[in-house]
């Protein structure tokens, strides 16, 4: 466990709240980017699957955490990209 992966895995974190909070309130996908999306949800996954067969251990639950809240950005993508159709 590397007090620098933690750092950089805390940091990153903090602004995806912000990012979910505002793609809720927003329901627009004005400056979103799906593949930006994915590419960072995509880095999650493999730092998981790192911890998971190479090195075990707790900050496995930060990397889950941050890609939970990238998933919930990915699913508001799709809501407000329906909802962008739906205002024509």
């Amino acid at each position: 466990m590397s007090i620098f992966e933690i750092v950089m895995l805390i940091c990153f974190g903090a602004a995806w709240p912000f990012s979910v909070y505002r793609s809720y309130r927003a329901r627009t996908n004005a400056g979103k980017s799906l593949f930006f999306l994915g590419v960072v949800f995509l880095g999650y996954v493999s730092g998981i699957l790192h911890k998971i067969f190479f090195s075990p251990d707790p900050v496995i639950f930060l990397y889950i955490l941050n890609a939970i809240m990238v998933a919930c950005d990915i699913f508001l993508y799709f809501r407000n990209r329906e909802l962008d159709r739906l205002r024509g």
